[in-house]
């Protein structure tokens, strides 16, 4: 009897799985390079679905709701990828406008590159920067610490480090220094891009 229902509970996982690959289905659309000095290349499709469903094929396991828990929703039902200057900008929003790029955007993101590898490291592996409408995530990995990091404006608030064995000593507080003073300024900047974004939000 047991032994049914584990395969129910089995049948019921692999459906959840399958579920979660459908929802997060998101693909990336057209757009108009700006006649600006910087250019923003858009990427072609993204097709979240196929890596997540590599994912799942490879028995990557994924943490499920417990009955009662508040299963949070995304905030963006769209997403824009544009690569600048090697780097790649999301932009996320409800309505095809809201991915739109604009010159502040790419100047912004530009900036952020360049002013972290002046101010922070020049040994770092960028990840997307990911604008919503409320908040920004960025994260990347650092290579001379072999140690990932996450800014965070919005809900997350701050700076976020994830490595293993990390030797403490000097080098690596004045580098923690340097992350934290240098993400007092990619959240000023990004918090100016996220309120100009929505000022420029057209009016139905």
């Amino acid at each position: 009897m047991s032994n049914t229902h584990q395969n129910r509970y089995d049948e019921i996982k692999d459906l959840l799985r399958k579920s979660r690959v459908i929802l997060e289905q998101s693909t990336i659309t057209e757009q108009a390079v700006n006649d600006s000095g910087r250019n923003a290349e858009v990427l072609g499709q993204r097709n979240i679905a196929k890596s997540i469903q590599d994912r799942i094929e490879n028995d990557v396991e994924y943490e499920t709701a417990e009955d009662g828990d508040d299963v949070e929703e995304s905030s963006a039902d769209r997403s824009q990828a544009y690569r600048i200057s090697g780097g790649v900008l999301v932009l996320h929003g409800k309505d095809l406008h809201d991915t739109d790029i604009s010159t502040d955007d790419k100047i912004a993101f530009q900036e952020t590159m360049d002013e972290f590898i002046e101010e922070v490291s020049d040994l770092v592996d960028f990840n997307e920067l990911n604008v919503y409408p409320n908040n920004v995530e960025w994260s990347g990995k650092i290579i001379d610490y072999d140690l990932d990091f996450t800014f965070s404006i919005g809900e997350s608030n701050g700076v976020y480090i994830d490595g293993d064995m990390i030797k403490v000593d000097e080098d690596f507080t004045e580098f923690i220094n340097k992350l934290r003073q240098y993400y007092e300024k990619f959240k000023a900047k990004w918090a100016r891009v996220i309120a100009s974004r929505k000022q420029t939000e057209p009016n139905d």
